[in-house]
């Protein structure tokens, strides 16, 4: 056995791997800057109950008895436990150089895509944990479902026969994973461009051993010059083509009842978004298989994931929503998913970054240009910072001042404070609030505030 410091544990993704070695057997050391900031504190509970030791990110923790050093790729050079690992000369791991041994030691399953990969890493999960299978979840989202006695987790601790892991592409590291079967649930404008991204996704696709899984409604999945020979495609929007097609949609405030190649399905999830997520997930587990009733059968109980259109709260008749949408196609599908349902929806987008905001600027505007409806009022606070050198040549106002021109209802609230002032003197009974953003914690936090409001 090893140990371990992770440099960034607080991480959705670096957590789950953490959490995963200790559950090993091996003992597992990490800091994070959220912890000691004292936010993020659900997260500092949960590894803390696990057994793992927690310090300070001033250095103090990295000892000579550490093997092994892991960092992510948002972990800076200048912070005093990676300066301090270095000096010790002690091994440095990237986070998806560990999490490509865990995928390759089993059958891998490997969810990748712009969109929808944390929840199709659940549904996975899900299914095969339902039919008696023993996985291994590494996720990057909290299951709301719980197994085996376990809290709700990032990670589903099986035997590891069949490992599903979620897939980023974000920093290429995806190239790392050689998966049995690969999961691909669409490809859109978010952490690079498009002539980048697109590449890494045909690689993937064609080097899964066992086969891949791909969306037909996707334009650019569609244009992929595949030389997989086993996939399985599906469709919501009823191509000929797809293996998996869903039909007879009709959302409902308590889910989502639709069809699968005849037969009858339910999600206790609201969103058509949804139901590509889980043929997505069907399809992996035919390639596994599992047959597909049973898959359909096991999704019926599937709750979703945290953060994923997750009610925060109801208060005076207003329901507030929670939800990872952080770039355009995402926002499109919190939004669409919300529009299935009559009353006005305040939409809350909190931009993760002053590179994103930048690349995915235009494409946003154009989106909602077509997305804000009459019924629709579009908010917007500071951009998300948490230190560093990164220019700060692009705000918010610049996204909603484009809007306005176009005679949508938006407007920019810098502080929460605003936003909460703003909402108590406009909500009414009949709205929904949608709460948006990605790598600040605290935004649940936030949703949760506003359903504490008091009209």
């Amino acid at each position: 056995m090893a140990t371990f410091f992770f440099c960034g544990i607080g991480g959705i993704g670096m957590s789950s791997i953490a959490l995963y070695l200790q559950k090993s057997g091996h003992t597992v050391y990490g800091s994070d800057r959220s912890f000691d900031q004292n936010t993020n504190q659900n997260m500092q509970d949960m590894l803390r109950k696990a057994g793992i030791t927690l310090f300070p990110q001033d250095g103090s923790g990295v000892s000579d008895s550490i093997d092994t050093f892991v960092v992510s790729t948002a972990v800076e050079d200048s912070i005093p436990d990676v300066q301090v690992a270095k000096q010790k000369k002690i091994m440095l791991r990237r986070r998806a150089e560990i999490l490509a041994d865990i995928l390759h030691a089993g059958i891998g399953i490997a969810v990748g895509g712009t969109s929808g990969k944390t929840t199709v890493t659940a549904m996975i999960g899900h299914i095969l944990h339902e039919t008696g299978r023993h996985p291994l979840m590494i996720n990057g989202g909290i299951s709301v479902n719980t197994y085996d006695g376990n809290p709700s987790s990032n990670l589903m601790f099986g035997d590891g026969r069949e490992c599903v892991i979620e897939a980023d592409e974000s920093d290429g590291s995806i190239e790392l994973y050689h998966p049995a079967i690969a999961v691909v649930t669409n490809i859109s404008l978010d952490h690079k461009p498009l002539d980048v991204i697109c590449p890494l996704f045909r690689d993937f696709i064609n080097r899964a051993e066992k086969g891949a899984v791909i969306n037909l409604d996707d334009v650019e999945t569609k244009r992929l010059a595949l030389t997989q020979k086993k996939l399985v495609s599906f469709s919501i929007t009823g191509n000929f083509e797809a293996d998996l097609k869903a039909g007879d949609i009709h959302p409902s405030m308590n889910g989502i009842d639709f069809s699968v190649n005849g037969y009858p399905a339910h999600l206790s999830i609201i969103g058509r978004h949804n139901v590509e997520n889980a043929l997505a997930a069907i399809g992996a587990c035919l390639l596994i298989g599992v047959p597909l009733q049973d898959s359909i059968q096991a999704l019926r109980s599937f709750q979703g994931t945290c953060r994923r259109m997750q009610i925060a709260g109801k208060q005076n008749g207003i329901i507030i929503y929670d939800d990872y949408a952080h770039n355009p196609a995402k926002i499109q599908a919190a939004l669409r998913a919300l529009k299935d349902f009559s009353g006005r929806i305040f939409a809350i987008f909190q931009p993760h970054g002053f590179a994103p905001t930048r690349l995915m600027k235009e494409t946003l505007i154009q989106m909602l240009s077509d997305e804000l409806t009459a019924d629709i009022i579009w908010i917007m606070p500071d951009i998300y910072y948490v230190g560093g050198t990164v220019a700060k040549d692009i705000s918010s106002k610049d996204i909603v001042d484009p809007l306005i021109a176009l005679g949508k209802q938006a407007v920019y609230l810098p502080k929460r404070d605003d936003i909460l002032t703003f909402l108590k003197q406009n909500l009414r009974v009949g709205d929904r609030v949608l709460v948006m953003g990605s790598r600040d914690n605290s935004l649940t936090q936030f949703a949760e505030q506003i359903a504490a409001l008091k009209g």
